[in-house]
């Protein structure tokens, strides 16, 4: 096994394995630290994460899904079915700049398809150091090549056993990668055979176990005795649930009979027949322990992650600044054992450090009251009591951003810094020794004391309710600062991280005396990129829900946002148009307000002025009497204009009494007239669209032409890509004897597309009314689309039908061919001649071909909206809409009407996408037989 999977989907085995295998030989050929495979979902354009190796998987959540016609490398490589190669930040910003902008670290990457023949099924994706040129990257490309080639080929075999296997709409398996260093521990492997029982040792597994061959019995329960007695049944039982395919996220952490620490890791045998179908390693870390002894003496904090966030080591330090105990951070991921870094600075911060090979150092804010965790050991041996778990937990989800809430500038704040074996404490007359746990044990020894720092005396003896030092340690000094000074150097295989009080640091907040607290998740030290983010994101938000979905998704967490509120101007009054974080109803007294009303939304708006309140209580002072969604936090409300128009109005919300720096206010307030030109852009769009959409709905038929023994029915879906409104239409119409079924696609979007869409369509009915043949219909329609001029062109599809004899007549320009369902569920593509596209040559013809429509028959005529997918052929569109309408059935008897639910049928899977591309017309017909004698 090439990487230990960390979460296995419900996904076929075989599946999984290839998907595995291929990106971490990937990794290996292309000599990066990092990758994945992107595989087709069930829903049409979108790609969604399969495999992700060496990251951890919520922190690069907003990767997972891939739509293919977004502007990013990934979905480049998708529709286009090329090779993107990215050597450096500096090239992935010119070419993709939205991409760099959401991680602009110094990496390179390398993007190849997964295709086999016409079928492309995903991409194969490599992060890799950064490189001046591209062609230091060609050698590697080319061995990840030939692996999509191969993984193109066995997801191609796999296809033809299961259909419905290739694709992926779960969330992504995490991989580590192969470890780059050698293991200095010790290193066995083993399998288990669940039906028989019987468990099969390798020979470094007998010698690190200390069993020989000859002395081990082959079953479980000796196994799990020899690795570790007292957690047998741990090892047993998670032994049953890998071979019900649940293997363990993470690997077990075990002490053997003598107290050392043993690694147990398990996972299942893919590719069946493989047996025995549990598979695992038992890893002895050797002399590890003897560099984590070293490290526990350090005075700062420090502490180590895999690749995939995962604590493996936490000095008592770190545990005591992170404010968890060490058993409680060692083995489980960084978010969930300390939830308050689940926070965007922090977050991207670690992202920098995963992708690029340079150390990172920032700031961060702790929470606002210490969340319990063991306090530093004395250098004496023995077990130390951990702190019970009493004080109040942060709320929110992991995710949510912790901040703390200062009335005190960090002067005043208690700095003391508890070190193992010295008294550090420092005088500061303004400092509270009264708060809880500032008791500090002062009478433990300190054989390695610093004797340059003179110590002073303690204070006080501890209260009687404290236990005594040789029960407990004293409770952490107040935070020694509210800022801790974090420093991130990667490694290949894991990140090390040393974490200090930051007001110790000289350029640190505290130290600076302007330690203010960070909002929700962002810190005024959060990256400034997240604006250039808001502002390439913004350009492709066309309606305005989507800008103030983008405003939420990108303004908010840059400046640690909790609420936000977006108003619109229309008739001198504003309108609540987008809410978030505000308590339910709490805005609605505010929808409607007028200009006159004194009100900082709307005042903001009339005097072209942000206004910006530090705390709740400059808020009331302003606006006496004004309605407040909380007791604290800190407002900001920015104008919206564009041009010198009046928009509407912005209202960002924070959860803790926050001051705004100068450099914040800048921003904010460029940022404010982005929003609003991208309001007043979305409103015109929005406006045109009602205009185009109206006139589509009233030139589209109300109802089509009926015969008695001739029964039709049709659909239309606009398309959602943008909201655009599309030129397809369909009509029946009489002529002559007969009735003439049309289908037609006016090229591009839009007011213009819908008018030209309305004319060809009266053009198409007066010639067919004039009982013309179908390709003097086509002739005459293409002259006056031409000498319209619209700068449009046009296809099309006639089909004069004769319902006695089922005799068709048919002239095609440039539209994709109908199909023919026969009676018996025989159904084929009907190739018929034709010519060019309406609009573009006047000396066209459109030859006109015959052919029979017998009772019971299903003649289908669609638009290229139907069928085409951005990356796939239109022949497979087409190929698959035939299989579908071959299953969608004929009427039980005749003369039932039947067609509505065939309809229905075949335009589901467009009906229920979020991505429409284009705009679908369907029209379907067929022919009943003969009236009885008499009927009427």
């Amino acid at each position: 096994m090439t990487g230990s999977v960390k979460e296995a989907q419900p996904t076929a085995g075989r599946l999984a394995a290839l998907l595995i295998d291929s990106s971490t030989e990937a990794i290996s050929a292309a000599g990066g630290h990092a990758g994945g495979v992107y595989l087709r979902s069930r829903t049409p354009g979108l790609l969604r994460l399969a495999v992700l190796s060496g990251l951890p998987g919520p922190l690069f959540r907003p990767w997972w899904r891939m739509h293919v016609d977004r502007p990013f490398p990934v979905a480049d490589a998708y529709r286009l079915g090329v090779q993107v190669i990215l050597p450096n930040a500096t090239e992935t910003m010119r070419r993709y700049p939205q991409f760099a902008a959401g991680l602009p670290f110094h990496f390179g990457s390398l993007y190849v398809p997964v295709v086999s023949g016409s079928t492309t099924y995903g991409v194969l994706t490599v992060l890799r150091p950064a490189v001046a040129d591209a062609a230091e990257v060609l050698s590697g490309r080319d061995r990840v090549v030939r692996l999509a080639q191969e993984l193109g080929a066995a997801l191609r075999v796999l296809e033809e056993q299961d259909p419905d296997q290739v694709a992926w709409d779960g969330e992504p398996m995490y991989l580590r990668p192969p470890t780059a260093s050698t293991s200095v521990g010790r290193v066995g492997r083993f399998a288990w055979d669940p039906s028989t029982t019987a468990i099969t040792l390798d020979e470094d597994l007998h010698t690190l176990l200390g069993v020989p061959p000859s002395e081990f019995p082959g079953t479980a329960e000796a196994f799990a005795d020899a690795v570790a007695p007292s957690d047998a049944h741990r090892i047993l039982g998670t032994l049953r649930d890998t071979a019900a395919g649940r293997p363990p996220a993470l690997p077990l952490y075990l002490r053997d009979a003598d107290g050392e620490l043993r690694l147990l890791d398990l996972w299942n045998a893919y590719e069946p027949p493989a047996a025995p179908e549990v598979r695992g390693v038992v890893v002895a870390p050797g002399p590890a322990p003897t560099a984590d002894s070293a490290a526990d003496l350090l005075p700062d904090g420090v502490f180590c992650l895999d690749r995939l966030g995962l604590v493996v080591y936490a000095n008592p330090r770190a545990a005591e600044l992170l404010g968890h105990p060490r058993a409680e951070l060692v083995g489980r991921d960084l978010w969930e054992a300390v939830p308050w870094l689940g926070r965007p600075d922090f977050e991207d911060h670690l992202r920098a450090a995963l992708l690029a090979p340079d150390p990172v150092h920032f700031h961060l804010e702790r929470p606002p009251t210490p969340e319990p965790g063991p306090n530093r050991p004395t250098q004496e041996a023995g077990p130390v009591a951990e702190n019970e778990e009493g004080q109040p937990a942060t709320t929110g989800g992991d995710s949510e951003p912790r901040t703390r809430d200062t009335d005190q500038p960090a002067s005043a704040q208690n700095h003391d810094q508890p070190a193992p074996a010295q008294n550090h404490e420092q005088p500061a007359p303004a400092q509270n020794h009264e708060q809880p746990g500032s008791a500090q044990n002062h009478d433990q020894p300190a054989p390695t004391q610093n004797h340059d720092q003179p110590a002073s005396a303690p204070d006080s003896e501890p209260p009687p309710s404290v236990p005594s030092p040789q029960h407990t340690q004293p409770a952490p000094q107040p935070y020694e600062g509210d800022w801790l000074a974090v420093s991130v150097y990667p490694g290949p295989d894991r990140l090390t991280c040393t974490v200090r009080p930051a007001s110790g640091v000289a350029d640190s907040p505290a130290a600076r005396g302007d330690g203010e607290p960070a909002e929700a998740g962002g810190s005024p030290l959060a990256p400034l990129y997240r604006p250039i983010a808001l502002a390439i994101a913004l350009n492709e938000a066309v309606t305005v829900r989507q800008v103030s979905a983008v405003v939420m998704r990108e303004l908010l967490p840059a400046f640690g946002g909790r609420r936000l509120a977006i108003y619109l101007l229309q008739d001198r009054h504003l309108y609540l148009e987008w809410e978030t974080g505000f308590p339910k109803g709490f805005l609605s007294p505010f929808d409607g307000v007028g200009l006159e009303t004194r009100l900082p939304g709307v005042e903001t708006l009339t005097s072209g002025r942000p206004l910006f309140f530090d705390s709740m209580e400059q808020l009331t002072a302003a606006y006496p009497g004004i309605a407040l969604d909380a007791a604290e936090g800190a407002r900001a409300f920015l104008p919206l204009i564009a041009s010198g128009r009046s928009v509407g109005s912005c209202i960002l919300g924070f959860d803790r009494p926050r001051s705004f720096s100068t450099e914040e206010r800048t921003v904010l307030t460029a940022l404010a007239g982005l929003i609003a030109h991208a309001m007043e852009k979305a409103q015109r769009y929005e406006s045109e669209t009602a205009l185009a959409r109206g006139l589509q709905q009233v030139l589209l038929p109300r109802r089509l032409s009926a015969h008695p023994q001739l029964e039709t029915t049709g659909r239309y879906l606009p398309g959602t890509a943008g909201m655009d409104v599309g030129g397809d239409w369909y009509d029946v119409v009489e002529s002559g004897g007969g009735l003439a079924l049309v289908i037609g696609d006016v090229q591009g979007h839009g007011v213009q597309a819908a008018a030209t869409m309305g004319q060809l369509r009266s053009a198409v009915r007066a010639f067919a009314l004039g009982d013309r043949s179908p390709d003097e219909v086509m002739s005459s329609t293409n002259h006056l689309l031409i000498d319209l001029d619209p700068g449009l062109f046009a296809s099309c599809c006639y089909i004069r039908l004769d319902p006695a004899t089922g005799l068709a007549r048919a002239a095609r320009a440039g539209h994709p061919p109908p199909l023919l369902r026969q009676a018996d569920g025989r159904t084929r593509v009907l190739d018929l001649p034709g010519g060019v596209v309406l609009g573009v040559d006047p000396r066209a013809r459109y030859p006109v071909s015959e052919f029979q429509v017998d009772p019971g028959a299903v003649l289908a005529l669609y638009t290229d909206g139907l069928v085409e997918r951005p990356g796939h052929d239109i022949d497979e569109g087409i190929t698959a809409l035939r299989v579908a309408l071959a299953k969608a059935g004929a009427p039980a008897r005749p003369g039932q009407r039947f067609l509505a639910g065939v309809a229905d049928r075949l335009t589901a899977t467009a009906r229920h996408a979020t991505d429409r591309p284009d705009d679908i017309a369907l029209l379907l017909a067929t022919r009943r037989g003969a009236p009885a004698a008499g009927s009427h």
